[in-house]
């Protein structure tokens, strides 16, 4: 159960990615188009030269005719022309396929999607069909399945498009997006990943709404690893609060975090502006103080109210006396802060050396609380190395110093969240943030 419980945090994600969706879906099929009439007119045009690939008169007619109402958008008056062709016994292959053409492109244009995609289908499969007339009808088919709701033939056919040496881009849209709302989620995954990391080996932003398919793609599949990774090129590419949101409260979520980091947690909200509730800024002060860091609580306080969500209604009072007792604790805590540091630098307790050297980062003296910090980590004997490098790499980030803070997160492992903590902090910092 625990490892699925990442996917009930992001209902409000879902609902932002269905719109996004449709607006996606709705310009990727716009895109395409419906094949020409060209290999119409040449049957007419070649219709003297031996060997050229022509239609008898008694097809011939209803089909110029109907060619010429397609032109005028008359599409029903073309199809009973296509009707009166197909009526004609012991057509040819090149005469059926021609008919199938026209019967495609007149469907399309009175809205027949399903009728314009059989027949181009049936026109790509033709004998008299070029390889490169064979590909325009797949794409035409393709689309006209997906304009018909037919998800599953509209990615079946596009994958042979792809298999017979089709390349547009456009149509690799439209696959993806036929393999998700066919609800072939794996395929969908795999597909629109490919373009996304077409689109960054260029040197170049890999679309939003690609993104959020792939994330919607893998929340479907319940694949926690595939979800965390679209979240994190989500933030990578497109840093909104709401995107902020849900990869840390994923990380939160995720089957192994430990309670231990929520006070780490609660330092990556405040840094990507996503701390929400009065709530959160309470519990994250209280934990500051807990861990005898006053100065920090008082900036999750300050921060609380300075977003309107302490100091205000029922808890009111409750924020106040939080308030106060920060402030009396810090007086306390910079009357004491640096009467043992002798003491502290001559023992082999690196904890003790760590706490302090980040109380002294968070009173504004970065330069000593850095090296005592250092020095913590050198000396060793640390109950969890990888909560004190995180810890540090958060002094650097506090400091102003964000490469050398980089340098230290990555180095965090583990898998109790840490490490994923540690990877978002590398990507907010990353971006100059």
């Amino acid at each position: 159960m625990a490892s699925y419980l990442i996917f009930s945090t992001v209902t409000r994600s879902r609902r932002r990615l269905a719109a996004a969706l449709l607006a996606g879906l709705a310009a990727g099929v716009g895109s395409i188009g419906v094949p020409g009439l060209a290999p119409v007119a040449s049957a007419f045009a070649d219709g003297e030269k031996p060997g050229a690939r022509t239609v008898r008169p008694e097809i011939g007619k209803p089909i110029q005719a109907a060619a010429d109402l397609i032109k005028h958008k008359h599409g029903r008056e073309a199809l009973e022309k296509v009707r009166e062709a197909d009526a004609v016994p012991n057509k040819t292959p090149y005469e059926a396929y021609v008919i199938e053409l026209t019967r495609g492109s007149a469907a399309s244009t009175v809205g027949n999607a399903s009728e314009a995609a059989r027949a181009f289908e049936t026109a790509a499969n033709s004998p008299a069909a070029s390889a490169g007339e064979k590909l325009q009808f797949l794409a035409g088919a393709a689309n006209q399945y997906y304009s018909a709701k037919n998800y599953a033939k509209s990615a079946e056919v596009a994958a042979r498009y792809f298999k017979d040496g089709g390349a547009e881009k456009a149509i690799r849209t439209l696959y993806v997006q036929a393999l998700y709302l066919s609800n072939n989620y794996a395929a969908a995954a795999k597909e629109v990943l490919i373009l996304i990391q077409t689109e960054e080996q260029a040197g170049k932003v890999p679309p939003e709404d690609q993104l959020q398919l792939l994330q919607s793609a893998y929340y479907k599949q319940h694949d926690t690893a595939g979800y965390a990774n679209a979240l994190e090129k989500l933030v990578t590419y497109y840093p909104k609060k709401d995107y902020w949101l849900d990869v840390i409260e994923s990380v939160k979520s995720r089957s192994g975090f430990s309670e231990r980091l929520s006070l780490d947690l609660a330092r990556l909200k405040l840094a990507t502006g996503t701390m929400r509730s009065a709530n959160e800024y309470v519990e994250a002060a209280q934990l500051s103080l807990q861990a005898g860091l006053p100065a920090e609580a008082k900036k999750f306080i300050d921060q609380g109210y300075a977003a309107g969500v302490l100091g205000t209604g029922p808890e009111a009072d409750r924020h106040r006396r939080l308030k106060d007792m920060a402030a009396k604790n810090l007086a306390e805590d910079k009357a004491a802060l640096g009467q043992d540091d002798a003491k502290l630098a001559a023992s082999n307790d690196g904890t003790a050396l760590l706490s302090t050297g980040l109380d002294y980062v968070l009173n504004g003296n970065a330069h000593k609380g850095l090296e005592m910090m250092e020095l913590g980590i050198r000396k060793g004997g640390l109950k969890r190395p990888d909560d004190a490098r995180l810890q540090l790499g958060y002094a650097y980030q506090v400091a102003g110093q964000n490469q050398k803070a980089i340098q230290v997160f990555k180095t965090v492992h583990g898998t109790d969240g840490a490490a994923s903590l540690a990877r978002l902090w590398i990507l907010h910092l990353g971006r100059g943030a």
